[in-house]
């Protein structure tokens, strides 16, 4: 094969440490040969290993992603001047039975030269501060339902039945009464709390509010309760300051939230995680393929295996289950029809990943064509791969992986 970088460095990165191999082109018939060092994972020695790296004219750096430990080398090493490529650790495997650090560096340096590793996509440095906060918001909000379901517990605790009347804990009149409960109210002035529609169920709530509710069920309401405002005053300052960097993917956040089933957090998400820019993204399979949302291929000779999708971006992939679920839920719109007609043969759960399919295609579409969402309709839900010069369509500007 080709040579393509003669002189291609190897890191193979752990928690403290990573052994690195810069491969030394031979000359007539002597082979490559690997100079291997060991650089610690601090700045000064990551900044020492650039400019070594310099010193030895590498012109390509392959490492794989290791959890969170490849961030540090990945950031320091791209003011290098030479290419830096993040492989995937399912694509750069070595052989079986020959595992060691340095033997790992070794060889991603030879697939570096060879040409033989797609770097993985790494967004510039304002998209990944989007991606950290609207992660961070993801999983605050995730704390805060686990600690409403802590509420609920304790209640159930002590008898008290607010859950089976409120359909939310944590809304305005059901925090209040809980409050007046820890505060040893009379269950007839904690009724008098309810805010509408709640007003209406006041017969109920009394006889819901009547239990066992002790000082000991009480410390853990104030406790939990605390907890939840604590962590909406956070989801308030991250989306705020998720705002602010919006601020120049406004025009692609205003055409996301055309689709149905997409909200402003939604959409501030899809944006996090593909930097708003589907040209890294050849084609609307691509971006399927690495949203983890587009069948498998695993074929031998006449036999077809399993076709599960693969493992995809898992925050993109949560987005687009959320996006799924909302939109199977609308009234004569594509993907609610789509849906119902793969589920009936193929059931719930193949029928979302084919909705968040059709979600992400439309999303690349319009960011690559900046066109707002025009819903195809329910009748062309299971016409998706007819050429519509057949059926006498007007298909949507997005609809164009829809025509083979």
């Amino acid at each position: 094969m080709d040579v393509i970088h003669p002189r291609c460095a190897g890191v193979d990165i752990s928690k403290r440490d990573a052994k690195v191999a810069v491969r030394v082109p031979g000359s007539g018939r002597k082979r490559a040969q690997f100079e291997v060092r060991t650089f610690g994972s601090t700045t000064g020695q990551v900044l020492a290993l650039r400019d070594w790296l310099v010193g030895e004219q590498v012109t390509c750096v392959v490492m794989e992603a290791t959890g969170d430990y490849w961030k540090q080398f990945y950031y320091l090493l791209e003011d290098g001047g030479f290419e830096v490529l993040l492989a995937n650790p399912r694509q750069v495997r070595g052989m079986p039975g020959r595992k060691s650090d340095v033997i790992d560096a070794q060889w991603l340096a030879e697939l570096g030269s060879l040409g033989l590793v797609k770097g993985s996509f790494v967004p510039p440095p304002l998209v990944r501060q989007l991606r950290d906060l609207t992660r961070l918001r993801t999983q605050v909000g995730r704390e805060r339902a686990r600690e409403v379901q802590r509420l609920g517990k304790v209640l159930e605790d002590a008898g008290i039945k607010l859950g089976s009347v409120a359909t939310d804990l944590s809304g305005v009149s059901a925090r209040a009464m809980m409050r007046a409960l820890g505060d040893g109210l009379a269950v007839d002035d904690i009724v008098e709390l309810a805010r509408r529609p709640m007003r209406a169920k006041r017969a109920e709530l009394a006889d819901a509010l009547v239990g066992r509710f002790t000082a000991h069920h009480a410390y853990q309401v104030r406790l939990l309760l605390g907890r939840v405002d604590a962590q909406d005053k956070d989801m308030v300052d991250l989306t705020r300051q998720i705002d602010a960097l919006m601020v120049p993917y406004e025009h692609a956040h205003d055409l996301l939230v055309t689709i149905p089933g997409v909200s402003d957090l939604v959409a501030d998400v899809i944006i996090a995680e593909t930097g708003g820019d589907m040209s890294q993204f050849p084609t609307a399979k691509h971006l399927a393929s690495w949203a983890g949302v587009a069948p498998g291929c695993d074929q031998s000779g006449p036999r077809a295996k399993s076709a599960r999708t693969r493992p995809g971006n898992t925050h993109l992939r949560g987005a687009l289950g959320i996006v799924a679920l909302a939109a199977t839920k609308t009234s004569k719109t594509y993907f609610s029809a789509q849906y119902r007609r793969i589920t009936s043969r193929r059931g719930p759960v193949r029928a979302l990943v084919a909705v968040e399919n059709s979600v992400v295609t439309a999303v690349w579409h319009m960011l690559t064509n900046a066109t707002v969402y025009t819903d195809p309709g329910p009748v062309n839900a299971g016409r998706i791969l007819t050429p519509f010069r057949r059926l006498n369509l007007d298909p949507p500007a997005w609809w164009l992986c829809g025509s083979t």
